[in-house]
């Protein structure tokens, strides 16, 4: 790495002091303090450029590694310790070079392209090796880094059933390397790699360490999402056939004037598609309850918090300040569609949290980042910096809360053996405010901020988003708007029903368990152990332990019985629900504290502090909306 970070810095220099911005606007003066002029810290171009570089090729070195033997410092007491403790320590350096590049990215250029590395990789048709972060793509950057970082940290505590963790590692590291490239590269067809790039781990996380069902799953995400790949790669053919060059910069800064009305409308159309399918709108996001309910934790928070976000900064990126009066055609269909998968996913939601439903949680949650993703559309159909600023800073604010509820909803699982909210509920069910208080009060947490609590970041997005829908840009019907505004609110109201029935069936119930913690399974309370046992039901249990003992195998006593909880109820074996109020549900662990601390950190301070992502979002906004005019 050393090597390739050595030929390339000269280059990188050279883009770093004759790159224009995103928009067409000058860089800002070659040596320059960037301490002085808003950075944090005072880094030149060649170290920023550095710096990037680390953080979108050192992920695939470091997926590679994972498949060679492990340096005597992180060997631990086995080979699957090293290689997770590999997955820690390279996620790591990657969100320490992330942060370090958010701390000397000059704040007051944020519009402008800034790291920048600029090669020539095909030349005879013009293709670049083109990299750079402004005040879009930086958050979506960092987030990117936080979240593989924390699942790492997560799976190395609780490492995931299924294949290998040496596999598991090598594809969690290629998944983040593909996710931070497609944020960092201003060429389209680099864009189109790394976007491709994300799809073979994620359907690999699904289909080897997944749950029920994750096979159909895993297949149901590749066709949809390599579908639409294949309809947006000829999209962004046209656009560089036509144009000339592959090259987001320049393509921004033309803002269109190079390419026909019909050119662009038929882009947009072949992108859009393509885009939609990532982002998820309705009704093109079938393939995602199926996903996220099969996944495991870290492919859940990853795909929540990070794959989601690669459609919509594709619209952000690409479809808007390229093919800007394509984009207006078909900017209020967008509007309602999205207005449609708000109110589609609330729906779903309140349905899946009836009780006799047996919805799933994280079944619930993938419908609840159908809608919270359609505020995200609806903001970026507005073509406003209102909307598109709204849109942005929802993104970052999804990725933090659902990735901290797909975080919640696993140890959830891990603990009671089930994430179905029957199950979970009742008086057989978990009752967490008595029996785990702190994750009962960390589930709230998430559940409210989800809900767009003022003072929370999830507040912010959506209020932007109707905000930009109310005046849309000039020559849209401002009437569609309003009218998607409207059902956009009532989805707000939805949004908060079934997340307060969420928390009230979950953390609310009888009495818990005296000290349920140190309980062995299956065990009864002191008191009254007679009714208690009296009261047990048995169905669920004895189904699963009677094959068992006419086997002459062990008795439960020594080993508890599974609880068959994926099995469906049917008229001969009606369902009943398991006696988790007699199981032990430990409190927040240590680990897990750490490494859901940052979210929670996060959440609060973007909504209390807005100005933070907005200051860097909104300047690069206006450009990218303007073509760098005046």
């Amino acid at each position: 790495m050393a090597h390739l970070l050595g030929a390339l810095a000269p280059h990188a220099l050279q883009a770093g002091a004759s790159a224009p911005g995103i928009a067409g606007s000058p860089p800002a003066p070659e040596g320059a303090s960037h301490l002085a002029s808003g950075a944090l810290v005072g880094l030149g171009d060649t170290a920023l450029s550095v710096l990037l570089l680390i953080v979108v090729l050192g992920p695939l070195l470091g997926a590679v590694a994972a498949l060679l033997p492990a340096p005597p410092g992180l060997r631990g007491r086995g080979p699957e310790q090293a290689v997770l403790r590999h997955g820690v320590t390279v996620s790591g350096a990657i969100l320490a070079a992330a942060l370090l590049l958010a701390l000397g990215f000059d704040r007051d250029q944020a519009a402008h392209i800034q790291a920048s590395t600029d090669v020539s990789w095909i030349a005879a048709y013009d293709i670049r090796f083109h990299l750079g972060v402004d005040g879009i793509s930086l958050p979506l950057l960092v987030l990117t880094a936080l979240l593989t970082f924390l699942c790492a940290l997560y799976s190395y505590f609780r490492p995931p059933r299924g294949g290998t963790p040496r596999a598991f590692v090598a594809l969690l590291l290629l998944l983040e390397g593909g996710a931070l490239a497609a944020f960092a590269v201003l060429d389209l067809v680099l864009f189109f790699v790394a976007f491709e790039t994300v799809l073979i781990p994620m359907y690999f996380l699904i289909a080897r360490w997944g749950g029920a069902k994750r096979e159909q799953a895993a297949w149901k995400f590749i066709l949809f999402t390599l579908v639409g790949s294949a309809v947006m790669l000829l999209g962004l053919l046209l656009i560089g056939l036509r144009a000339g060059t592959f090259d987001m910069v320049a393509l921004a800064t033309d803002n269109g004037s190079g390419l026909s009305e019909s050119v662009q409308v038929t882009a947009v159309l072949a992108i859009g598609l393509g885009l939609a399918v990532k982002s998820p709108m309705w009704p093109l996001h079938s393939w995602l309850p199926a996903a996220h309910t099969a996944a495991p934790t870290a492919g859940s928070v990853m795909l929540a918090g990070v794959l989601l976000k690669m459609g919509t900064y594709g619209f952000v990126r690409v479809a808007i300040p390229v093919a800007p009066e394509g984009m207006k055609v078909f900017a209020p269909w967008l509007a309602v569609l999205a207005a449609a998968g708000i109110l589609w996913g609330s729906l779903a939601c309140l349905q899946l949290v009836r009780r006799g439903s047996g919805g799933d949680l994280k079944r619930l949650v993938a419908y609840s980042s159908v809608g919270h993703m359609g505020f995200v559309l609806l903001g970026i159909a507005s073509m406003t910096p209102q909307g598109l600023n709204g849109a942005l800073f929802a993104n970052i604010a999804h990725g933090l809360i659902t990735g901290l509820l797909f975080f919640l909803i696993g140890g959830v699982k891990d603990r009671a053996g089930t994430s179905v909210l029957d199950r979970l509920s009742g008086s057989a069910g978990a009752a967490l405010y008595g029996r785990a208080p702190r994750y009962a009060v960390l589930l709230a947490f998430a559940a409210v901020a989800s809900l767009g609590l003022p003072g929370l970041a999830g507040f912010w997005g959506e209020m932007l988003t109707m905000y930009g829908a109310f005046d849309p840009a000039s020559g849209l019907h401002r009437g569609t708007y309003l009218a998607c505004m409207a059902v956009a609110g009532l989805g707000t109201l939805l949004t908060t029903a079934y997340l307060l029935l969420v928390v009230r069936r979950l953390c609310m119930g009888p009495a818990p368990l005296r000290d349920n913690s140190l309980l062995p399974v299956g065990s009864a309370p002191d008191e009254n152990p007679d009714a208690a046992h009296a009261e047990k039901p048995a169905p669920a249990t004895a189904h699963a332990s009677a094959p068992a003992a006419a086997d002459g195998s062990a008795s439960t006593a020594d080993e508890p019985a599974p609880l068959l909880l994926d099995a469906p109820p049917t008229p001969t074996a009606p369902y009943e629900p398991p006696a988790l109020a007699e199981r032990p549900f430990p409190e927040l662990s240590a680990p897990e504290a750490v490494a859901w601390t940052p979210l929670v950190a996060l959440t609060v301070l973007a909504g209390l502090w807005p100005a933070l992502l907005i200051g860097l979002s909104d300047p690069a906004v206006h450009k990218l909306l303007t073509g760098g005019a005046a």
